[in-house]
């Protein structure tokens, strides 16, 4: 099973017209966020959820089921109700109230079970084969991933001489399909937080291995494993993808440099985003990732679902 690059086009097709164009913003010379944190649900999650919902056709009368940490959650919970579908959402007990109100708010069924998102997505898998729903996988589905992607697309037409992009990585469903939607030319920095190195320990290990969770990314970041269709993408193995090009480089953020990330965006631009949503600015703030002279770098700002009453602290 691959995506291809030719997948994300079709996706930018078919979810055009239920998704933003999210902005960028030219920071400093050489320098540029994807606002994706202003995002319809409130980050990048709704183009995959579209894209899958909008593929399978006709729907079963259960209408359709997924696990998430919450921002996935409120992204199928958000397509679902905008395509008439009833959804039901399994989150685990560490989603943040904010998200948990969210999928309330949006009319989404929603059952909490387990500390962590894998034990949500076991519960999501048996409440599927009892009710015949249609599961919206996090991050390892082609039409998820390929969903994802079509945010890549649009950088690429808003800053075409952007060298580098940098994402922050939970399962692997972003970056993967960011990597099958930039140029060729276009190096991807995957940024996981040191708490929950999922890809990072794949790609040293050769194959996906479980890990840990925990940490300030863990409701959004708190893959235990990189999905296996992510990891075929981000490994170079099967699909075409960027790393046919200019490579993929993955690093890693200590939690203080996320928050102090997080805490500058809001304190220095105005820019709310929850502390997935930062992961990827505190790869260059901390020096984690240093461009070279001259580089021009783009750095998604992937989701803003958070209280803000925490973003000084």
């Amino acid at each position: 099973m691959t995506v291809t690059h030719a997948d994300v086009q079709a996706a930018g097709e078919r979810v055009a017209g239920h998704v933003l164009r999210t902005p960028i913003l030219e920071i400093s010379p050489g320098l540029i966020f994807k606002l994706e944190q202003v995002q319809r649900s409130g980050s990048f999650k709704v183009r995959g959820a579209f894209n899958r919902i909008l593929s399978a056709g006709s729907l079963p009368p259960a209408g359709v089921i997924a696990a998430s940490g919450g921002n996935h959650g409120l992204a199928v919970a958000y397509a679902a109700r905008a395509l008439g579908v009833r959804a039901e959402i399994f989150v685990p007990t560490v989603a943040s109230p904010v998200k948990v109100a969210g999928l309330r708010a949006l009319g989404a069924e929603i059952t909490q079970t387990g500390a962590i998102y894998s034990a949500a997505a076991e519960a999501a898998a048996k409440r599927a084969a009892e009710t015949g729903a249609l599961p919206v996988h996090a991050y390892d589905q082609p039409e998820v991933i390929a969903g994802q992607g079509t945010l890549a697309l649009e950088l690429m037409e808003q800053a075409p001489g952007v060298d580098t992009v940098l994402v922050a990585v939970g399962g692997g469903g972003l970056a993967s399909g960011v990597s099958l939607g930039l140029r060729e030319d276009v190096k991807l920095v995957a940024v996981e937080p040191e708490l929950i190195p999922a890809l990072h320990r794949a790609l040293l290990a050769g194959h996906p291995v479980p890990i840990e969770v925990s940490g300030v990314g863990a409701d959004a970041l708190g893959a235990t494993q990189v999905g296996d269709l992510a990891f075929g993408i981000l490994s170079g193995a099967g699909s075409e993808s960027v790393l046919s090009g200019a490579g993929v480089e993955s690093v890693l953020v200590s939690d203080e440099a996320i928050i102090n990330a997080r805490r500058r965006l809001w304190s220095e631009h105005r820019l709310a985003v929850e502390h997935a949503g930062a992961a990827a600015y505190a790869a260059l703030l901390s020096g984690a990732y240093r461009p070279a002279d001259g580089e021009r770098v783009a750095v998604v700002l992937c989701g803003s679902n958070t209280d803000p009453a925490t973003l000084t602290g």
